[in-house]
């Protein structure tokens, strides 16, 4: 497989709603060859599913339950095993068109944890979320802002080996803890303003580094829209920090995404 390949994308956003086919469009004329959609929330699964049909052989999905949840009209809250519950049985009903179970992790932001016990079942959420993709043999895609620690922490008490940890927040120290435990991690074009996903492209070996967006957030410009279109603005940072040529981090990301999502090339061989 030729081109970019987008291991983290919410493609699903409302924000897509009006220009999505244009979106799409913009992200394929930049060299983009598959996108992972990831869901945050129970009734996002539908429209991922949806969108995979519909442009089918370029989404390709994963569900699994985000440790933030939405509370209407525009509040958050921690996750509980009430909104798992609503997702697990069309993980399971749908397993054979899924790449990997996310968006999945842990949220340790003070707002979005009220104590203790806020912490203990976002663990518990996770733990589980790692059990089922153990259980049907797929990648877990993961969050970790404010817990990057912990996260790696639970993946190893877990057993999890096939595991991206995108827009990963933490310390250098703690990411080579994930590389050695033969963990990915994705960038995302907010690189372009962030002098810690700077530092951490310059400790990660390129084989465990992939290309993310996480549209229609962390885009290079803060508070603006950021779209598919924009992974070569992570390569292009990659490339500059690592001394190699783009189509080098292009290749080099696009192989490691296969790697831990093979079903992409199984369903693009259905």
């Amino acid at each position: 497989m030729e081109g970019y390949i987008d291991c983290h994308c919410h493609i699903s956003a409302e924000e897509f709603d009006k220009d999505l086919d244009e979106v799409i469009t913009r992200g394929k004329e930049a060299g983009i060859s598959a996108i992972v959609a990831v869901a945050e929330f129970p009734w996002e699964a539908p429209k991922i599913l949806s969108l995979s049909q519909k442009y089918k052989d370029f989404i390709f999905p994963c569900l699994g339950v985000h440790p933030v949840q939405a509370e209407p009209p525009d509040s958050q809250r921690s996750v509980t095993f009430e909104d798992l519950g609503q997702v697990e049985p069309v993980i399971g009903d749908n397993v054979e068109k899924l790449v990997g179970i996310g968006e999945v992790g842990l949220d340790f932001t003070p707002y979005n944890v009220k104590g203790d016990n806020d912490k203990d079942v976002q663990r518990q959420v996770f733990a589980r979320q790692i059990d089922l993709a153990k259980k049907y043999d797929l990648p877990v895609n993961v969050h970790s802002r404010s817990a990057g620690r912990p996260v790696i922490q639970l993946l190893k008490e877990q057993g999890a080996t096939k595991v991206l940890l995108h827009a990963f927040d933490g310390k250098v120290s703690v990411a080579l803890q994930g590389v050695q435990s033969g963990y990915f991690f994705s960038v995302p074009p907010c690189i372009a303003r962030s002098e810690q996903k700077q530092k951490l492209v310059k400790a990660i070996p390129l084989e465990n580094l992939m290309l993310e967006t996480d549209s229609p957030a962390l885009g290079p410009v803060k508070l603006e829209r950021n779209e598919p279109m924009n992974i070569k603005i992570s390569c292009e940072h990659i490339a500059r920090i690592k001394g190699v040529s783009m189509e080098t981090v292009m290749q080099a990301t696009t192989q490691n995404a296969l790697k831990l999502f093979p079903k992409i090339k199984q369903l693009l061989a259905k």
